[in-house]
């Protein structure tokens, strides 16, 4: 399982040990420390290279987006950015020092560990050391739960987007597999001559196709819309299966 290894910073006391107890009970998060001031955090971030930092804003002498934009100089890699904050007003400064996220105090553990997600999502897809495809293209290694989970291709049906995650529907099996990784990412994982994305938010196998009409694929009993901006390319398939 992939840990992030995080850095809380905060001059609130009691917001900052918030965030500390939300890092504690959460299983993909390692805290190595934490600091109440900006200074101080500067120096950390350099010595410890941690890959997640949770920042808040508003402190004295050196602001939490001050730290960031001296973050975003640092030569080698960066750790990723959630802002902690009270106002809501920096959400748009925070994007363009490359924040993941903005949370707005107060914040609740669901919506810090949706944010906390994301960050170990970019981590995984940038660090992921097995090989997506085999050499003879049968299965993909997707991370389910806790676990790296083999998944024959052949068994797949289609595949759908759930905002952060995508649903991965199976042949005879009742129970889809839930994994962290976005459409786009996983899109280029598969092969291209045994998959084929038709909509924003489904990927179907070319195999288990069962019917067509006009704008629409049939995979047994489940309707799937083809969205405007995969019709064309969809088309051009059919004919060549048509001819």
């Amino acid at each position: 399982m992939t840990v992030l290894k995080c850095i809380a910073v905060d001059d609130e006391p009691l917001a900052l040990r918030l965030v500390q107890t939300f890092i504690e009970q959460t299983p993909f998060l390692e805290l190595i420390s934490t600091c109440d001031n900006a200074v101080d955090a500067m120096g950390l971030i350099r010595e410890a290279k941690p890959d997640l930092v949770f920042l808040d804003i508003n402190m004295p002498n050196l602001s939490g987006m001050e730290l960031a934009r001296l973050i975003q100089d640092q030569a080698g890699p960066l750790p990723k950015i959630i802002f902690t904050t009270a106002y809501n007003h920096y959400a748009i400064e925070g994007y363009k020092v490359n924040a993941v996220d903005y949370l707005l105090k107060p914040f609740s553990y669901e919506e810090f560990l949706r944010a906390s997600s994301k960050v170990l999502q970019l981590s995984e897809e940038a660090n992921n050391h097995f090989n997506p495809i085999a050499a003879d293209d049968e299965f993909i290694f997707l991370k389910v739960e806790y676990q790296w989970v083999r998944i024959s291709l052949k068994d797949i049906t289609y595949i759908e987007s759930l905002k952060d995650y995508v649903k991965v529907h199976l042949e005879d099996s009742q129970k889809a597999l839930l994994s962290l990784i976005s459409l786009k990412a996983l899109e280029e994982k598969l092969p291209s001559s045994k998959f084929m994305r038709v909509h924003r938010s489904f990927i179907v196998s070319l195999d288990k196709i069962s019917a067509i009409s006009k704008n629409s694929i049939f995979i047994d009993k489940i309707e799937i819309t083809v969205g405007e901006q995969y019709k064309e390319a969809f088309k051009t398939l059919v004919d060549k299966w048509l001819k």
